[in-house]
């Protein structure tokens, strides 16, 4: 399923669409909190509409359909499942990634996808904090804040991608010495802890993160005062989750195919010994 045509435009215009209409939306979260999810506690919704008051883009705008998100609100939220679906049918393999892909590998491949977009708009905030920081000297109040959040939904999506590829860290020593059915076992027992860990982690964090975090919309408490505790830890769930099934696909995927070996001694590579031992002043 490989497709040497990789690096085309839409390849980087569907995730950077998704990204930015995801923080649009991400950013303006407490609009639809007031029109779908609204706090029982007039206290509680008087907060939240101040904040909204105080980070809305496009401050003065009417809402639609007499709420308060208003028609970018909605533009932004009604395009992230079309520039998700778009993303993810047009994803492409490079050939340095897994081949063996399936269908449903897509919407981790596309996960990737965004992720990388990710550390590209990271990198482009960093820059700019430098610039302003040491050619103009006027530091921004948001750049640092920004980095922080974006690198932590990069941390977290990049495990999903990882769990997609294989390439997460794996000791398979003693794995590679049994016969065919003991792996399986392993591996079933490998997904099994994985669906385990991951219902623990809903079952017993769930109200914390989605009543007292998210449905109140907390914020960093700063001067540019990100929603990060409102997002990271219910993405924390959510990609928890995407792993588990993600580890379920990777087992049906594999369970048929020939099993990679990493103990041969063809896969060495000398050269690369050759150079550790001129480090260190072997000959």
């Amino acid at each position: 399923m490989s497709d040497a045509q990789t690096g085309k435009l839409m390849e980087w215009v569907w995730p950077s669409a998704f990204v930015i209409c995801t923080g649009w939306v991400i950013w303006h979260m407490p609009a639809f909190i007031i029109d779908f999810l609204p706090p029982l506690s007039e206290s509680m919704s008087a907060q939240i509409a101040e904040l909204h008051e105080r980070k809305d883009v496009t401050a003065g705008w009417a809402g639609l359909f007499g709420g308060t998100a208003d028609i970018i609100d909605w533009i932004a939220l009604i395009l992230i499942p079309i520039l998700f679906f778009f993303g993810a049918r047009g994803v492409r393999v490079a050939a340095m990634e897994f081949q063996d892909w399936r269908g449903i590998d897509r919407i981790a491949l596309f996960i990737g996808r965004v992720t990388m977009m990710l550390i590209l708009f990271m990198t482009f905030v960093m820059l700019y904090e430098v610039l302003l920081r040491y050619v103009f000297e006027a530091p921004t109040k948001w750049a640092n804040e920004l980095t922080l959040w974006i690198a932590a939904f990069v941390f977290l999506c990049s495990g999903l991608y990882a769990m997609q590829q294989r390439s997460h860290i794996r000791i398979f020593i003693i794995y590679e010495m049994m016969p065919r059915w003991a792996r399986h076992v392993c591996d079933c027992l490998s997904v099994f802890f994985i669906w385990l860990f991951a219902i623990a982690m809903v079952f017993g964090s769930y109200k914390q993160v989605f009543v007292n975090k998210f449905y109140k919309w907390e914020t960093f408490g700063t001067a540019f005062d990100p929603p990060i505790p409102a997002t990271i830890q219910p993405m924390i769930l959510i990609i928890v989750c995407l792993i588990a099934a993600q580890s379920l696909v990777n087992l049906i995927a594999d369970w048929n195919t020939n099993p990679d070996e990493h103990l041969s001694t063809a896969e060495i590579d000398q050269d690369e010994i050759d150079a550790i031992k001129r480090s260190i002043g072997e000959p």
